[in-house]
């Protein structure tokens, strides 16, 4: 058999390189083809999405509506994926754009508390270039939101609830000056949920608790004995704010994974099948009817 002319040799990666790219063109064409008729499919829905947001608005004032809101922003990877992007950090990004968008719903619906999770402590499992792209992320969000005007016209209490040791110097400064520049607020409460976690929380209130018995003088037996669910829960990182009476969460998944577990015990919840960043006005909207809708007995 003749060998092969040594001056193709060159030439065989770059022709593997086009076969791959071939055999993947009708993939991508199909994807291509999906996400415009996503886009002929919303724009022919927009004028009955536009009425009928409408009239949920139109309700909204006659709807016993919640006092303190959870919500479980979920969903920026899945969205990017869906976008066809392979950066997932994409998804984080359009993420906190949501935040603001969602934030605004709630001080038009004038909901006093909210407390959004955007990091729990099993994220700090993702790779390193993901964890440092999103702790990135939130340093700039938080300097925005410092040197933004939004909070302050609202006058928006922030707080960090969280293990901010865990986090990186820079974004706990920027963190305390937000803090302290919105700690004379009192129209609204927005919680952040950083290095978060529910069983944490709960552990860390009880050191807390046995900490000051302890230097108060309290004995061991003094300490169990005054034990209970009253007084642990002045320890909690919520502890001087209003239980949850709502928690959202999005992008289809039925469950809480850790988010204010002690302070849920009595809360209704709402989950929507939308990711994050897609999270609609509607859809906010749709979760407040809902919440009208419950009959709350609180085991009475």
């Amino acid at each position: 058999m003749p060998s092969t002319p040594a001056h193709t040799a060159p030439f065989r990666p770059l022709q593997r390189e086009r076969d791959a790219r071939d055999a993947a063109m009708p993939e991508r064409m199909g994807d291509r083809l999906r996400l415009w008729g996503q886009g002929v499919k919303e724009r022919i829905k927009q004028p009955f999405y536009l009425a009928y947001r409408r009239r949920l608005r139109n309700k909204l004032r006659d709807w016993t509506l919640p006092h303190h809101i959870g919500i479980i922003m979920d969903g920026n990877r899945r969205f990017a994926r869906a976008a066809g992007r392979s950066n997932v950090c994409y998804g984080h990004g359009r993420g906190a754009e949501k935040l603001h968008e969602v934030l605004d719903w709630c001080y038009d619906a004038d909901i006093r508390v909210v407390t959004v999770w955007c990091l729990s402590l099993d994220n700090f499992q993702r790779s390193t270039d993901e964890l440092a792209s999103l702790l990135a992320l939130f340093e700039d969000k938080t300097r925005e939101m410092a040197e933004g005007e939004t909070v302050h016209r609202h006058r928006v209490r922030v707080r960090y609830i969280g293990e901010r040791q865990r986090l990186p110097d820079s974004l706990q400064r920027e963190m305390a000056r937000l803090e302290r520049e919105t700690a004379h607020y009192d129209s609204f409460v927005l919680n952040i949920a950083m290095a978060y976690g529910g069983r944490e929380e709960i552990a860390e209130a009880c050191r807390r608790y046995i900490g000051d018995r302890a230097s108060a003088g309290w004995t061991p037996e003094q300490i169990a004995t005054a034990l209970d669910a009253d007084a642990l829960g002045g320890f909690l990182y919520t502890a001087d704010q209003p239980e949850p009476d709502l928690i959202l969460r999005t992008s289809g998944e039925v469950r809480l994974s850790g988010f204010l577990l002690w302070q849920s015990a009595h809360a209704e919840f709402y989950f929507c099948d939308a990711h994050w960043p897609a999270f609609r006005e509607i859809d906010f909207l749709r979760a407040l009817r809902s919440y009208d809708l419950r009959q709350r007995r609180f085991g009475r």
